[in-house]
């Protein structure tokens, strides 16, 4: 518990229930003009809120309605706005509700991660592209490089220099690599390879297309122990250890790439998810192994995610301190954890 209780003091305000007030409110060292994040569903405020999985009381990944994902904490704390969804949308199947056409960009809102998102190819995880039951919901699955110009294209070709700038992605080229191997259309080898070159392209678009473009405080997360989740605890041991493979490749690929920025904060989620799950008790996580939420039944959940995850549709008992939502995605709980990791490494860095 040593590890994170300068962060838990930080982020007390939040713990205490404040929603985030003006810029007046903020006692940072660094003043944060706003917040920018990029990536994928682990920092979606609600791109697919739209629809039925808005009437599902969908729009987050997570327990919707039980609490923050990380980037809220962090605005909340910074003494900013709530983080608001940059697009909004879905290009499913219409008669089942998910077809919204076309994708609504909020001008202000500068949440632009999306679930399903990779770091370069447009075609991500969830996305209709990819088809069978993904072409039901038809994710947008904008990638991260095409994130980056959208807001530069929105803020004059340049940021600020004062903004905090959160990146996190990778686990969905984790995946469908994963799926593309699983297919027999490329062997284990070419999919380590992909990801590796999915790492470079992010260092490329940390160096030249943020810090490059006038960022100056960018903390990029590297991507959790994906092994580790009760998705993986569902794969045959090869498919584990191919994942693992991947994960340790982005993440080493990635540090290496960004060592020497110093614009540039490296966050080893990797390492905290690994001490959370084999140290639970300390981090206060009552399981480690299971889903908070019910996937199972398609009455109350009929994606089987916990996009439409919420106080309906939990399996039963206490799960307020459960790490996972579903096969992937952290509890509300979860994601408080990963924000003080977060806030701990900023006020290491003299961010804070």
């Amino acid at each position: 518990m040593r590890k994170f209780n300068l962060a838990a003091l930080l982020l007390a305000s939040v713990l205490v229930g404040c929603g985030g007030g003006g810029a007046g409110d903020q006692s940072s060292k660094v003043r944060f003009s706003s917040q920018v994040s990029f990536g994928d569903s682990l920092s979606d405020v609600g791109s697919y809120k739209v629809g039925t999985v808005a009437a599902l009381g969908g729009a987050e990944f997570t327990i919707n309605g039980a609490g923050r994902n990380w980037t809220e904490l962090m605005a909340a704390q910074f003494g900013l706005p709530a983080p608001c969804a940059a697009q909004t949308g879905l290009d499913g199947a219409a008669a089942q509700g998910f077809s919204v056409m076309p994708p609504v960009n909020h001008a202000g809102c500068t949440g632009y991660a999306q679930g399903g998102a990779r770091v370069t190819n447009p075609v991500g995880v969830g996305n209709k592209l990819t088809g069978g039951a993904n072409a039901t919901l038809g994710m947008l699955t904008v990638p991260v490089v095409t994130q980056i110009q959208n807001h530069l294209a929105a803020v004059g070709g340049s940021f600020r220099g004062d903004e905090a700038v959160f990146m996190l992605a990778g686990a969905n080229d984790v995946f469908m690599q994963l799926g593309s191997v699983g297919a027999g259309l490329i062997t284990p080898a070419s999919a380590v390879a992909a990801v590796g070159t999915a790492a470079s392209e992010l260092v490329a678009q940390v160096n030249t297309q943020v810090v490059g473009k006038g960022a100056k405080y960018v903390v990029v997360i590297n991507v959790p122990d994906i092994t580790i989740t009760p998705y993986a605890a569902t794969l045959t041991q090869p498919s584990r250890d191919l994942i693992g493979t991947m994960v340790t490749t982005f993440n080493s690929q990635l540090h290496a790439g960004l060592a020497n920025n110093p614009n540039v904060l490296y966050v080893d989620a990797y390492s905290a998810s690994r001490d959370e799950v084999y140290n639970p008790a300390i981090y206060g996580l009552t399981n480690t192994s299971a889903t908070a939420c019910d996937l199972t039944n398609p009455a109350t959940n009929p994606l089987g995610s916990s996009l439409v995850c919420n106080s309906t549709n939990l399996i039963p008992g206490v799960v307020d301190h459960y790490m996972f939502a579903d096969g992937v995605h952290p509890t509300p709980y979860g994601y408080l954890l990963l924000a003080r990791l977060v806030s701990k490494e900023m006020l290491v860095k003299g961010w804070l």
